[in-house]
């Protein structure tokens, strides 16, 4: 029997949530077992992204890997925040965990609302407020903003955890204004890619200057010849990325945006359990009360857009 249209967007934006949330497994596992530097590791990501993308828009649809020339500086600002965002998240993984680094991406799900309250006109009632809030203290909580301790011993990983939720938001309002220019997802995909690779091996250039880069050219290098290493870094880049966003194009054709953000925002759930059978990762219980906050804060934030009436057409 098969799918209705509905349960069909239902299971790609499932799929894309569980495509997602192996994104910081695969970074934890290089960094645990080959130690390697969190902005080398991120700006290989980027490479194979592209290297994977290239050849299926040639093999499928050769239109994609065109752009408009009065495209290219706004798409490369967007992949300097994509740069940005890979960065921080790799050293937030490195640093804090799999687990804990992507629930703190979604601190984002906060940020965003005040920012389009403040620059957007968007309503913020006490109910989102309330959320706001909710979601704040439980990154608080989960960063360890508020133990005196965890800056001492852990500096780069908090300051990098909170950073990661800023420059999702960033990313993310750049993803809006994309969507008004009339470029294709996956031009824009490969291009923001393509410009965060170039810009992250800039910062491998710095000679171990920028926190978490290649202290020398041959750090670029760091799996040698490793076949698991290589083995995991290609699957970093193909399968997270390009079948997550996959799956998540594919949700979107079949449901609400608003209802397919709801469920791909169940990365973090899908990345704590992976973190646990794969990783041997737990979070500790403040932490989990600060999850507990941030999510039940995330969720009340995306019912309420949801629940937000559409506009009304203005007639011409």
């Amino acid at each position: 029997m098969a799918m209705s249209r509905s349960a069909q967007g239902y299971s790609a934006a499932l799929a894309s949530a569980v495509f997602l949330s192996t994104t910081s497994i695969f970074i934890r596992h290089l960094v645990m077992n080959f130690d390697m530097p969190p902005l080398v590791l991120a700006c290989w990501r980027n490479i194979i992204v592209v290297a994977t993308l290239v050849p299926l828009m040639l093999l499928f649809d050769r239109g994609l890997l065109r752009v408009g020339k009065a495209h290219i500086p706004f798409l490369a600002i967007f992949g300097l925040m994509l740069a940005g965002f890979n960065g921080l998240w790799a050293i937030s993984v490195a640093q804090n965990g799999a687990a804990v680094a992507t629930v703190m991406v979604y601190c984002s799900v906060a940020y965003t609302a005040i920012l389009g309250w403040k620059f957007m006109g968007e309503s913020l009632g006490a109910l989102k407020f309330t959320a706001i809030a909710l979601c704040l203290c439980g990154c608080a909580l989960i960063s360890g903003a508020l133990n005196a301790s965890a800056w001492q011993s852990n500096l780069l990983g908090v300051i990098a955890g909170l950073l990661t939720g800023l420059c999702y938001t960033a990313y993310s309002l750049m993803g809006r204004v994309t969507s008004t220019r009339g470029i294709s997802p996956w031009t824009t995909l490969l291009y923001i890619f393509a410009f965060a690779g170039a810009f992250l091996f800039l910062a491998n250039l710095t000679g171990g200057w920028v926190p978490g880069s290649a202290v020398t050219p041959g750090d670029m290098f760091w799996l040698g010849a490793s076949v698991e290493g290589w083995t995991v870094m290609i699957l970093l880049g193909a399968i997270p990325t390009v079948g997550g966003y996959g799956f998540y194009n594919v949700s979107l054709s079949l449901l609400d945006a608003s209802v397919a953000n709801i469920i791909v925002s169940l990365e973090p759930l899908f990345t704590a359990v992976f973190a646990f059978l794969l990783l041997g990762e737990t979070l500790t219980p403040v932490q989990l009360l600060g999850s507990a906050l941030l999510l039940s804060g995330m969720a009340a934030i995306k019912l309420g857009d949801l629940r937000r009436p559409l506009p009304v057409p203005q007639e011409a």
